[in-house]
């Protein structure tokens, strides 16, 4: 299921940390966009590539999506063009926002976030203040330089603590996330080691997580071959065990909204009309998995020999 695109330019563009730019995107004729919940992102394409990018602004400012962009050399491209190419007034297309990391109702919430990791977690802070919600942050990076937002987030009036790595070490997870108060939850984003030792240490009915990428999976047994159906198309294909859903589907000349091919960002979502998804990706929770109403076509394969898709 794709998302209708949006056609913004490039309103403003701002330093908020030591190689962190904040990017504001509008309507080229200044209607209000798309509404968007914290925890919601954007795919935006930058580059010829498409990247995923959570909005980190205000969800009551409907003139405008405001995204942070980190430098990062050794990535695929996406970020050093935002960094290096794209200028205010520039034309940039993206989708309206999908949220798979809702801020759910809550008694309190923690958040810890690493490094740009930071993005989703201060509009959901913003949105605990809203709602008169105990929150607190633990909010680790590089160092202070590198760590972006930080006036926002003290402006905000809650318990925020800044680890600078370079001062302070590594987050103090143990005591960040011990004797949760009853109705808490916790939600994380940043690195995948970070992500990881939050797990360890956090009961998996309280903890809600964002990946940047997805980790490492070891399965056993081997995959097997089997028959999709996409009804709208009116194709249908078999699926070989060395190749996914949304490659079989491309092969056949279908087009597909996609861009992470890691189960992590949503892009590919598709409706199941019938048959059982073999779920892999990184998204859905355990209730959306056994629903078995859609799945990511891009990792997820086929647990009962045959699929019916809405594509």
């Amino acid at each position: 299921m794709s998302d209708p695109t949006l056609h913004l330019i490039v309103r403003r563009m701002t330093w908020e940390a030591e190689g962190v730019l904040s990017v504001e995107l509008a309507r080229p004729d200044g209607k209000p966009l798309p509404a968007w919940t914290p925890g919601a992102h954007i795919d935006v394409h930058v580059g010829g590539q498409v990247r995923q990018y959570s909005l980190c602004g205000d969800p009551h400012d409907a003139d405008v999506y405001r995204i942070g962009v980190l430098n990062e050399p050794a990535s695929r491209g996406g970020s050093r063009h935002v960094h290096t190419r794209l200028r205010p007034g520039q034309p940039v297309t993206v989708s309206e926002p999908r949220n798979h990391f809702a801020l759910e109702d809550a008694a309190g919430y923690v958040f810890v976030a690493g490094g740009i990791g930071i993005t989703p977690l201060l509009a959901m802070a913003r949105e605990a203040a809203r709602r008169g919600a105990a929150w607190r942050m633990v909010y680790g990076g590089r160092s202070r330089a590198s760590m972006a937002f930080t006036p926002e987030l003290a402006a905000l009036g809650g318990d925020v603590t800044l680890v600078p790595q370079d001062e302070r070490g590594h987050i103090d997870l143990d005591t960040a996330l011990a004797d949760l108060p009853t109705g808490t939850l916790v939600y994380s984003c940043g690195p995948e080691p970070l992500l990881a030792a939050v797990e360890e240490r956090c009961p998996q009915d309280r903890l809600r997580l964002e990946r940047f990428s997805a980790p490492a999976v070891e399965r056993t047994g081997d995959d097997e071959a089997f028959e999709v159906e996409f009804r709208t198309s009116g194709v249908t294909l078999t699926v070989g065990a060395g190749t996914s859903v949304i490659d079989a589907a491309e092969s056949a000349g279908l087009t597909v909204e996609s861009s992470c091919r890691e189960g992590i960002c949503g892009s590919c979502e598709t409706r199941v009309l019938d048959g059982t998804p073999d779920h892999r990706d990184f998204l859905l929770s355990e209730a959306e998995r056994a629903a078995g109403t859609t799945m990511m076509i891009c990792v997820s394969r086929c647990a009962s020999g045959r699929l019916v898709l809405d594509l």
